[in-house]
């Protein structure tokens, strides 16, 4: 039994990989445990010996053993002198069988006599205006979007540190409980004396909560404080993301046409419930809102009895060497709910954020996203305060501010060599490039173009409000792109909207 295995199933199902980031042994650990679970292996049935599959897999019998060893401690397998080692049917135990004529699972869905769903639809997410960005991103050549992750910067052994930190006896028996409502303790006294008075924010512990990402906090605030009377004003351009979360909830959303100062402060702001600006670094066009608008702006939202949503959008990535405070360091009588995202600049797929409000209203957020995830990861804040706690996170914010300011000065060199035909805004921060291209350039076809010579960009229309948003801008994203790549790409970029305008 066990020759015919090796012959036939080990060889088809199993593949060692010298880039799974795994070692061997966990390599053949794992495709054991999936062949056993996923019942490509019966129970009771002799696996090779530890010889042949070492044999097989070219590798050390050894490596095998050991996996066997740890598979039999686990239960997996059942070790009999002298026969060798047979999966164990206990395993399995407790699951319900399939049936042998059970249908694929789309062919379930797809039975007559299911539900209809359209007509239970509250609403279509789906049919939203996104961004939208390729999942094989990092396989360009000029990746120049916005937000991902860029490996040569990740503080790969600092993080692990922490991590593994977060893993002792200790530090497991504090976070590993669930905390209903509660967040990590030391993580918001960390963001209470670390990352808010970097912004000139300063807060009690209850008035701040965490969440999954800033995407979370902007769906926190919408679901408890907008229905369907809410009037909600927004920046024109702005950031697709809010303005589809606040569309769930009101369908009056009002935009507003920025400049080169951000948002304009005018009474028109004053028919407004709520207002979301981000005015640190306007999304999508970078540009910062003066301190002289700010205050106007507070003292507008003061006198029409509105309430300010200050996204702090990219507010750690400032390399023009003047920090400006963030709106909420000027609000004296709580105008302003401040948002803000601790992994960001560090690794999007973490997931944390924040909301700095006040204390009765971070109450409500917190029993509502009781509701809806308990609490983010309790581990990775443990692991994040301690991040922030042995200064890893501000070696990192100085890192990723020398090399931004790198790349956005070849961007600009690059665009002013390659695109002069096109305007853009001077960049002092963040890590992305607000472009309008020539009259008659159609950005999103450009976007087609570009990806098909291993470039790829971000139309802009999407951040425009309207049936009829403006289709001449695109973004340029830099967070993900080595230096040395950008002239190339920006000149390739420039033959194509060249081409374009030209019919060709």
């Amino acid at each position: 039994m066990a020759s015919r295995l090796s012959s036939v199933l080990w060889n088809q199902l199993f593949q060692l990989s010298a880039h799974s980031g795994m070692s061997l042994q966990g390599q053949i650990r794992q495709m054991l445990v999936s062949a056993i679970l996923d019942e490509q292996l019966q129970p009771g049935v002799p696996v090779p010996s530890s010889r042949e599959l070492a044999d097989q897999l070219n590798v050390a019998r050894n490596t095998v053993v050991l996996a066997y060893q740890q598979l039999v401690d686990e239960g997996y397998l059942i070790a009999r002198e002298r026969r060798g080692y047979f999966v164990n049917a206990d395993m399995l135990q407790g699951r319900v069988a399939r049936p042998a004529d059970a249908p694929a699972p789309r062919a379930v869905a797809e039975r007559p006599g299911g539900p209809v769903w359209e007509p239970r639809f509250m609403s279509r997410p789906s049919r939203q205006r996104n961004i939208v960005k390729a999942s094989d991103w990092q396989k360009y050549e000029f990746p120049f979007i916005y937000g991902q992750f860029d490996p040569a910067l990740f503080p790969t052994a600092d993080w692990r540190e922490c991590c593994m930190k977060a893993l002792s006896v200790m530090e497991i028996r504090d976070w590993a409980p669930d905390m209903i409502a509660r967040d990590d303790e030391s993580l918001i006294q960390q963001v209470r004396t670390r990352v808010l008075p970097r912004r000139g924010v300063w807060a009690n512990a209850d008035e701040i909560v965490l969440t999954n990402g800033a995407q979370q906090a902007l769906y926190l605030v919408a679901d408890l404080l907008m229905s369907p009377r809410t009037t909600v004003g927004m920046e024109d351009p702005g950031y697709p993301d809010a303005r589809n979360i606040f569309s769930m909830r009101t369908p009056r959303l009002v935009g507003f046409p920025v400049d080169q100062g951000g948002l304009p402060v005018s009474a028109t702001l004053g028919e407004c419930d709520y207002v979301y600006i981000t005015p640190s670094h306007q999304c999508p066009t970078t540009t910062t809102m003066p301190l002289e608008r700010r205050e106007a702006l507070l003292a507008l939202a003061e006198a029409k009895d509105f309430v300010l949503i200050e996204d702090d959008y990219e507010s750690e990535n400032n390399f023009s060497g003047t920090p400006n405070p963030a709106l909420k360091s000027l609000d004296r009588n709580n105008r302003v709910i401040y948002v803000g995202s601790l992994s960001k600049s560090f690794a999007p797929g973490l997931r944390l954020g924040y909301i700095v409000a006040p204390a009765e209203l971070v109450s409500e957020l917190r029993a509502l996203r009781r509701l809806m995830v308990r609490h983010p990861s309790a581990f990775i804040q443990r692991s994040f305060a301690l991040f922030l706690s042995l200064g890893h996170h501000d070696a990192l914010l100085r890192r990723l501010a020398h090399a931004y300011s790198q790349r956005a000065e070849a961007l600009g060199e690059a665009l002013r060599r390659h695109l002069p035909e096109a305007r853009f805004v001077p960049l002092a921060g963040g890590a992305s490039c607000w472009v309008q291209g020539p009259a008659g350039l159609d950005a999103s076809l450009l976007a087609r173009q570009a990806e098909s010579h291993g470039i790829l960009i971000e139309p802009g229309d999407v951040f425009f409000m309207g049936d009829h948003p403006q289709r001449d801008c695109f973004r340029l994203g830099f967070s993900s792109i080595r230096v040395d790549k950008i002239d190339a790409g920006i000149e390739r970029l420039g033959a194509l909207v060249r081409a374009q305008l030209s019919g060709k």
